[in-house]
């Protein structure tokens, strides 16, 4: 390997690399309607072009009244529905029936609920008096025209997609989601249901990345496993940087004798960097090959899955402009846990909030990188910071969820 190219870099200093040729590579802006965005990030601020609510309008159903008239009883001069305005005036002394949502007449400060109200043919006496804006709506007093409602980089979920709705908006402009294809290699790896020869295993790191991808709103493409040879390898990742901006494989990685992806990306591409200072998943690779980054994960499974959400994951997510990261969470953990090498791990373990409302961390203590169960049985990683170090029961540790919130007790 070039003695210029990154390797063995602090994970902090990957997570730079990995921010920079993200920003650098910013993907496209297209529109989307409104029924197809959901989970897409947002490319442009969005600013009200009018107000919310649009008009004075009632907050109950009841009455449209004045509420200089106090007390006393009021002339029912009308009725206004949700719906198109009947540019109704009120004059002292009258009022209007009115439904939630219905415009307020002009002359009408208040609405009398209809609970509050005695009804007498034409005749509403008030139980009590309303006071001026009480149960009232005021124009704009949620949204003002030209106010800005949605920051570029923004995930829209539903309540910000209803928000663009309730302003007139079809569509928006989002960063297309990046395509990506996924790879495993190796001679030993056979696809779940067929017959295992010895030394042979079942491709579970396939069926992990699709999820963790399906998980996350995209559609990966998954490619024929590839053999450990060097010029298969090269012909199928050529293949893919072509149609993909991303390019996910797993293992040949390392320095082995079947790890062929480090010198090929170097030969016919760039490597940003080799080798983080990280466990599990110190031999990860990332690169670019053609108009594709190239991100070359290890091949033990939990290692997948750790640099997957750690590094993979926010690539995918800065290429698409997210604005607000998805920063570790913290909690307590329940059980002491130590280390003895220098490098930042990430253990596995179960978080979850307790009946005080407090999130606690459960670690796992199997560690090993091709622990698989343990994965399974949890739902987070536990950040434990470089250097050797213990970590009694109760500290506040960081901790990165897989997805999602964490589950209650």
């Amino acid at each position: 390997m070039n003695p210029d190219v990154p390797t063995r870099i602090t994970f902090a200093r990957a997570q730079e690399i990995v921010s920079a040729v993200a920003q650098a590579h910013a993907m496209p802006v297209e529109r989307r309607p409104l029924s197809r965005a959901l989970g897409w990030v947002l490319a442009e601020d969005l600013v009200a072009t009018l107000a919310l609510p649009g008009f004075d309008n009632s907050a109950m159903d009841g009455f449209a009244l004045r509420s200089d008239d106090g007390a006393a009883p009021r002339r029912l001069v009308g009725e206004q529905f949700a719906g198109p305005s009947r540019a109704l005036t009120l004059a002292p002394g009258e009022c209007v029936r009115i439904t939630t949502g219905a415009a307020l007449p002009a002359g009408a400060d208040a609405v009398l609920m209809k609970e509050n109200a005695r009804i007498d043919g034409d005749t509403v006496t008030p139980t009590q008096a309303a006071k001026a804006g009480q149960h009232v709506r005021r124009q704009g007093e949620d949204v003002a025209v030209g106010d800005t409602v949605l920051l570029a980089g923004t995930v829209l979920d539903a309540s910000k997609l209803s928000l663009a709705a309730a302003l007139g908006q079809h569509d928006l402009p989002v960063r297309r989601r990046p395509t990506v294809a996924v790879f495993t290699t190796g001679d030993e790896l056979r696809a779940p249901g067929q017959p295992l020869a010895p030394g042979e295993i079942y491709d579970s790191n396939r069926v992990l990345l699709q999820a963790l991808l399906i998980a996350e709103g995209y559609e990966p493409v998954a490619w024929p496993v590839l053999p450990d040879d060097p010029d298969a390898i090269a012909g199928a990742l050529k293949d893919a940087a072509f149609s993909f901006d991303l390019v996910l494989t797993c293992g040949g990685v390392s320095v082995g004798e079947k790890d062929f992806l480090p010198a090929f990306l170097e030969r016919e591409g760039q490597v940003h960097f080799w080798k983080v200072l990280m466990r599990p998943g110190m031999p990860v690779l990332f690169g670019r090959l053609g108009e594709a980054h190239l991100l070359g994960l290890p091949g033990n499974p939990v290692s997948v899955l750790a640099t997957f959400l750690t590094l993979a994951r926010p690539l995918l997510d800065a290429l698409q402009g997210r604005a607000q990261p998805r920063r570790p969470l913290r909690a307590r953990l329940t059980a002491d846990v130590a280390k003895s090498h220098d490098r930042l791990e990430f253990l596995r373990g179960v978080l979850a909030c307790d009946d005080q409302g407090q999130l606690q961390v459960t670690p796992n203590p199997a560690d090993g990188s091709h622990r698989l169960l343990a994965a399974a049985q949890s739902n987070a990683l536990v950040v434990l910071a470089e250097g050797a170090g213990h970590w009694p029961a109760g500290t506040l540790m960081d901790v990165l969820p897989y997805a999602g919130l964490p589950p209650g007790r």
